[in-house]
């Protein structure tokens, strides 16, 4: 579990197939510090596990579906990273429950530059819309951020802004980000466990009920 608080921007230094997925090198000099075999690393949002390690890397595996409902189909060597290390139970929960599970991407439509932040617009798939509330938490990028617009749901094509302070364009790759780039998303858990227990109170309940 994580928290959506980056820890260091690393950098991808080697991508090499691996079967039908691929195996990442990453540079993260603070994310491997205290890294063992088979700990669970945040990369852009993707909970990926230490398969091998080095002084300032790390090598992870990444399976066909990550690659398929993620950005990492996208990353070479020198592509920018955001990085978090696996919560600890005695650290605060800055900023909201995060798994790493990744719910598929967005575009980003355009960035509103300010005098010290910017307003990033993003598309929205259809299945997640449901989920993304004004004012909700939601993931880029693994980045933990507050929903600042929703987009109508009357609207065909869906949407959601979100405001950036100048720590976090400075600290995470969402600084980089221009229209038409791909960004991971995963919304906020508890919202997709209330859309889950939802679907099965519409299915008519056919037992006679009581216990016998």
């Amino acid at each position: 579990m994580f928290t959506g608080i980056i820890e260091e921007r690393g950098e991808i230094v080697a991508v090499e197939p691996a079967g039908d997925g691929l195996r990442v090198t990453v540079r993260g000099p603070r994310a491997v510090s205290d890294a063992a075999q088979g700990d669970s690393i945040a990369v852009s949002g993707v909970c990926l596990t230490v398969v091998d390690q080095g002084d300032d890397w790390f090598a992870a595996d990444v399976m066909h579906q990550t690659l398929a409902v993620t950005s990492l189909g996208e990353i070479g060597p020198g592509t920018p990273v955001n990085l978090e290390r696996a919560l600890a139970a005695h650290t605060r929960l800055g900023g909201h429950i995060v798994q790493g599970h990744v719910d598929g991407t967005g575009t980003v439509l355009e960035v509103f530059p300010g005098e010290q932040w910017q307003v990033v617009r993003v598309s929205l798939p259809a299945d997640l819309a449901p989920l993304v509330v004004d004012k909700g938490s939601i993931t880029v990028d693994g980045v933990s951020l507050t929903v600042s617009a929703v987009s109508p749901a009357t609207e065909p094509e869906q949407w959601f802004e979100v405001s950036l302070i100048p720590e976090t364009l400075e600290v995470t790759t969402l600084g980089l980000r221009r229209a038409g780039d791909l960004v991971n998303l995963e919304t906020d858990i508890l919202a997709r466990h209330v859309q889950r227990l939802l679907a099965f109170s519409t299915i008519p309940n056919d037992s006679e009920g009581g216990s016998r």
